[in-house]
């Protein structure tokens, strides 16, 4: 090899070794300057991720009558960390300059992001600019400015109420989220979606959710009670909310109607932009189930507009009626009054007690039937065994009892008809009063009844020990009950003698409408012998007869059995002469009683009739509600009607 060749290949090698660096060289400095903004935005990627709410399950009726459903909703966020930062909120304004080229609609999506992104640059410069600078903020309400004049009136706001939501939300607070508008329409929350994808608008967000919706929102609503939204956080630590019950069946039955929230995450870089092709994971939403009711809002309705009838003619604000099966003990409808509108929720927190199973009351007469049934039951007395009812005035010692309507002797069919306190007490006495005070526990008094629903109040029944307190809770004072407990305890001398726990929820159904538990009929006690409630019903009878104090419960074709209430109101401890708590507690038809209706009225005010009583006030309501149920249950008549008149005479319009 000459010297000449040697230095040939040392210069080849040298060459090759030389254009080798240069191309490494070339391809960092690609990699470090010309590809740092794409390899950055690899590196700085995120992850976003959106909540895909749960369906809340629905809530019908016996017949599967939708009482409650959720509707789709979206609701708009403003996301504060975005719309302060100038380099976010530049890229809608850089959109909305280089959409105007005419070659704009013939770009890919990439290439067009990569546009905007130069354009963006040009806004903001190469120098980070914060929103604290003069810069900053031009460029910021430039955009707020553009937002305002795009989605105004797709919100349905005049644009200086949609700017100072947004200047106001901004400047309360450093970080987080405030909402712009909350449960719009789908259809709505689709244009306004977009809108924002449209015009690649930073720091407006949509949650997508459910709005609960009452398709009757006046009627059962101490019942199926209302939702409100819970804030959590949410998959990615960002608040979120969700739908949770809070009064009613919304709330009890929580844990079945809710739905289980899923979400979805998507890839995103640097910049805020999906990117293209990276998997997405997805967690599906879980429907909730959905709560089939006792309640048939045929007999819903019947009862609310008698009830309100009734409120208005005899001028009171506070009641309830409730009607109930007393072989099962399901509730088929139920009524009180206050009550407020399910979907607009006005004067929700003035009127949102439940008067049937929170109101507790000194009931009057209609707590005698204990004294008589236990008394029957424990063979102390027959139906026709005479007691002795002192012609109206009894003194034992310092206990003195009276009664409005002097009687000499009655028999025990005879107290309850002409409702004597006297006779009411003897019974009681016959029994002892541990004795009593057992059946009142037996039937249900000073104890909650279970129902499923919150606030029950368990009333209040105490033996003191005291004469005196013994005497008055024979006939109904001394106590305290609620309109749900009364319509309980007669449910035991409507059916077998056995109290029954009162239902309001049929069945929890699944998605495909299989039911995936049922609520049967629960028997708490047995209180009377068959044979002793069916001579209870008997007694019972005399009162809405002749010489009874409850001829305006009768109704036309049936025999009604039942008792009339009425005591004097208390208010602060103290009793209100001349103000009462008036109620009927009834069963139609008599011999076999398809079911049990309990009206109270409290403080009723007119000046129409001479005494306000049960018998005169609760007592027709009861009527009008019985005769429309019977025709609403189909009902045979027992009775014949008589000439002139028909099942419907004297109710109000259905």
């Amino acid at each position: 090899m000459t010297r000449r060749s040697f230095q040939t290949r040392c210069l080849l090698l040298c060459s090759a070794t030389v254009a080798g660096l240069s191309l490494l060289s070339l391809r960092l400095f690609q990699i470090q300057v010309w590809d740092r903004k794409q390899v950055g935005g690899k590196a700085n990627a995120f992850d976003r991720a959106e909540i895909l709410p749960g369906l809340r399950g629905n809530i019908v009726d016996r017949n599967d009558e939708v009482l409650a459903k959720s509707m789709p909703v979206g609701s708009i966020y403003a996301d504060i960390n975005l719309l302060t930062k100038p380099k976010e909120m530049a890229t809608p304004l850089a959109f909305e300059r280089v959409c105007q080229a005419p070659d704009w609609e013939k770009l890919d999506g990439e290439k067009r992001k990569r546009r905007v992104l130069a354009e963006r640059l040009e806004i903001v410069g190469n120098a980070e600019i914060s929103g604290s600078t003069i810069e900053g903020k031009m460029i910021c309400e430039a955009a707020i400015a553009r937002y305002v004049s795009l989605l105004a009136r797709p919100l349905g706001m005049k644009r200086e109420e949609l700017r100072k939501i947004l200047v106001d939300g901004i400047g309360k607070k450093t970080r987080g989220e405030f909402p712009i508008a909350k449960n719009l329409p789908d259809d709505v929350v689709r244009g306004i979606q977009e809108i924002i994808d449209g015009n690649w608008f930073e720091g407006i967000t949509i949650r997508s959710s459910y709005r609960r919706w009452y398709t009757s929102p006046d009627l059962a609503t101490h019942v199926i009670g209302y939702t409100g939204e819970l804030e959590e956080k949410g998959p990615t630590g960002r608040p979120a909310y969700r739908q949770i019950g809070k009064f009613g069946i919304e709330a009890s039955l929580e844990e079945y109607l809710a739905g289980r929230d899923g979400y979805r995450t998507e890839r995103r870089d640097a910049y805020g932009m999906r990117i293209p092709g990276e998997t997405q994971l997805v967690v599906p939403p879980r429907a909730g189930l959905d709560v089939q009711l006792t309640l048939d809002m045929g007999i819903q309705s019947i009862v609310e507009e008698e009830l309100d009838a009734g409120l208005a003619e005899f001028e009171s604000k506070r009641g309830c009626a409730i009607v109930m099966d007393p072989k099962t003990g399901e509730i088929l409808g139920m009524a009180s009054r206050p009550h407020f509108n399910l979907n607009t929720l006005k004067d929700v927190d003035k009127n949102g007690y439940n008067f049937a199973l929170q109101a507790i009351y000194e009931p009057g007469s209609t707590i005698k039937v204990v004294a008589a049934g236990a008394a029957l039951n424990e063979r102390l007395v027959s139906p026709q065994t005479s007691i002795f009812c002192h012609n109206g005035y009894y003194q034992q010692g310092k206990l003195i009892v009276t009664d409005d309507h002097p009687q000499g002797s009655l028999t025990v069919e005879g107290v309850l008809q002409k409702s004597s306190n006297i006779g009411a007490f003897k019974l009681a006495q016959q029994l002892g009063m541990d004795r009593f005070y057992g059946y009142m526990g037996k039937w249900g008094y000073g104890h909650k009844t279970g129902i499923l629903l919150s606030g029950e109040s368990r009333g209040v029944v105490r033996n003191t020990g005291n004469l005196i307190d013994f005497s008055r809770a024979s006939f109904g004072y001394s106590l305290a009950v609620t309109p749900l407990q009364v319509a309980s305890a007669y449910c035991v001398i409507a059916s077998d003698g056995k109290l029954r726990k009162p239902h309001i929820v049929k069945a929890i159904v699944a998605n495909d409408g299989k039911p995936v538990q049922k609520y049967e009929p629960e028997v708490v006690d047995t209180v009377l012998r068959p044979e002793t409630a069916k001579a209870m019903r008997k007694a019972l009878e005399r009162v809405t007869g002749e010489g009874g104090t409850a001829k305006l419960a009768r109704v036309p074709g049936y025999l009604v059995c039942g008792k009339t209430g009425t005591a004097v109101r208390i208010d602060k401890g103290h009793y209100q002469p001349g103000h009462y708590t008036v109620s009927f507690a009834g069963m139609m038809p008599a011999a076999d009683p398809a079911f049990v209706c309990v009206v109270v009225i409290d403080d009723p005010l007119t000046r129409k009739i001479p005494n306000l009583y049960g018998g005169t006030v609760a007592a027709p309501i009861f009527a009008k509600i019985g005769s429309r149920v019977a025709a609403h249950l189909n009902l045979t008549p027992t009775e014949p009607v008589p000439e002139g008149k028909d099942k419907l005479a004297g109710t109000h319009a259905p």
